[in-house]
């Protein structure tokens, strides 16, 4: 029973995880016993969960930002229309069934009865409210509605969603819409969103939603706590009642945190402590496959790198430049040594379970530093350059260690790289949108759809408005980004898969990215906790529990 809040209800005094005196119910005398002992058949148990991560959420507004610890933390507070269950499949959520009635128009029946966590209803208005919130300029999910054109009201409980052309997969594309409720943003301040550092209101700190949990205390850097919210309109299937997150940026003190017992999971797990996790009574390792894809970007727009020893030019313009460095860095050595064993290398911006995969395609082409030499010569810096690469600390697995390798491999053809390694929320206001101060840069990206649509769309596509956002190095190829706008539309499999092969086979002729891995997703939890690990690396506390 250690830390496992047990409630039962006898006649009308409510029992806690405490030890019972004697008590007298009519002719029944109970003596001092465990409240455990005698606990009623069917009785439901509930329970505290801790985890802890290496660094924090952002903000508590969910279109802040685009990144899975705070996807994952909020996913539980705010819900979309539809939802992934454990495969990963579509299934409703906020709306209970949903149909084409034309070429480009999807209807949703709302679910009916659904109260908003201030008590307050659910209604088509809080739909359409949301859809102007991430649409606007600011939105960090716009591309997950890129291709909607409009959302109109049918009744309080229906409405259409207009799509600006055929749209295969809208339904997993709005699942990365999480509703707000209009009232509450109004009320607070918040119906428009802001850019972290940029502005300022209650949704950055506060958050209301219709989902399992309610926000409890919020103490950035620090801990975030859940509540179990009684009104919600689901069943949980875990038993946990209050969740506490915790920042532990020291991996040697999260792995300490889990031994001993003041965790109940701990994730990210450090590689090297993995063995050790493995042979400890009563913890246990969770490990799959994970959808996301660790990736290196070049700054390909600037006229002049920001932080390189190059002036007047940019050196990374010249794809010679970059198929030099792709053919520099020894990702198997990587996936081996610095992530001993937990990376699958990849040549693809997206893995294997991403709709659209093809593993012909997915091949490295080999480390050849002579030619790398050669590619550098023949562009004009034949005695390499200096340049800076930005990583988080705090966010992937290893990842400062990732690219401090890969400084020491681009110095065999003599580049000499300064790795400048910061807690991802630092770097991520550095080098995602809107600042785009970067030059050169390790990040991960996870498709939330699923599909390799999402990966074009958001780190491939030329920047446009409500594309291209999370395309920090400013790729840009017209004829990708036709093919990327007809992948959007295309009906027919057949041919969708052969224009996203098609479009990948070009990124891969530019040296538009340099792919790097997919990491293996590593929790460690005590014996006590059954949960199920999603390959998106998410953690729903809906399915948690504690025994």
């Amino acid at each position: 029973m250690s830390r496992l809040i047990a409630t039962a209800r006898l006649g009308s005094i409510r029992l806690g995880a405490i030890r019972l005196g004697a008590i007298r119910f009519g002719a029944i005398r109970l003596a001092a016993i465990p409240l455990a002992a005698i606990l009623l058949a069917g009785t439901a148990h509930a329970a505290t969960f801790k985890w802890a991560n290496d660094g924090d959420m952002r903000a508590m507004d969910p279109y802040t930002f685009n990144e899975t610890v705070q996807n994952t933390f909020l996913e539980n507070i705010y819900e979309p229309l539809v939802r992934h269950n454990k495969k990963l499949d579509i299934e409703p959520a906020l709306a209970t069934a949903w149909e084409q009635t034309g070429p480009t128009t999807w209807r949703f029946h709302l679910r009916q009865g659904v109260k908003w966590q201030d008590g307050t209803p659910f209604t088509a208005a809080d739909v359409l409210f949301t859809f102007k919130r991430a649409t606007s300029k600011t939105s960090q999910l716009i591309t997950n509605v890129a291709s909607v054109r409009d959302i109109r009201k049918v009744d309080d409980f229906t409405v259409d969603v207009e799509t600006k052309g055929p749209d295969p997969i809208l339904p997993a594309e709005i699942q990365g819409m999480p509703i707000m409720s209009e009232a509450w943003c109004v009320k607070n301040n918040s119906a428009e969103n802001v850019i972290i550092g940029a502005g300022e209101n209650f949704a950055l700190r506060n958050a209301m939603g219709t989902g399992p949990y309610r926000l409890g205390i919020r103490e950035p850097d620090r801990r975030s706590t859940l509540d179990r919210n009684p009104d919600w309109w689901d069943k949980p299937e875990g038993n946990v009642d209050h969740v506490e997150y915790n920042v532990i940026s020291n991996a040697a003190t999260r792995v300490a945190a889990l031994l001993s017992g003041e965790m109940d999971l701990i994730y990210t797990v450090p590689t090297q402590d993995i063995p050790r996790i493995e042979k400890t009574p009563g913890l246990k390792l969770i490990q799959g496959p994970e959808l996301r894809t660790i990736f290196i970007g070049m700054d390909q727009v600037r006229d002049e790198l920001l932080y390189s020893s190059v002036k007047g030019k940019n050196p990374f313009k010249d794809v010679r430049v970059r198929e030099a460095f792709a053919l520099a860095i020894d990702e198997p050595a990587i996936a081996q040594r610095v992530m001993r064993g937990q990376a699958r290398p990849t040549w693809l911006m997206y893995g294997p379970g991403v709709n659209g995969f093809d593993a012909g395609l997915n091949v490295r082409p080999a480390v050849d530093l002579a030619k790398a030499k050669t590619l550098l010569a023949d562009a004009g810096y034949p005695e390499g350059f200096q340049i800076t690469l930005d990583c988080s600390n705090d966010r992937y697995v290893n990842d400062e260690a990732i690219c401090t390798s890969i400084g020491a491999m681009l110095a065999r053809i003599g580049i000499k790289v300064d790795v400048f390694a910061r807690t991802k929320v630092k770097f991520f206001t550095d080098a995602n949108y809107p600042n785009y101060k970067t030059s050169f840069y390790m990040l991960g990206w996870t498709p939330s759809t699923y599909d390799a649509h999402n990966v074009f769309t958001n780190l491939i596509h030329s920047r446009g408005p409500g594309i291209g956002l999370n395309n920090n190095e400013g790729y840009s190829n017209p004829k990708v980004d036709a093919l990327i706008d007809e992948i959007g539309i295309e009906l027919d499999k057949t041919r969708r898969l052969s224009k996203i092969n098609e479009a990948s086979k070009l990124v891969q002729s530019d040296f538009g990215y340099i792919p790097l891995h997919q990491q293996t997703i590593v929790w460690a939890a005590r014996q006590n906790i059954e949960l199920t690990q999603p390959a998106d690396n998410t953690i729903p506390m809906r399915w948690v529990t504690v025994k």
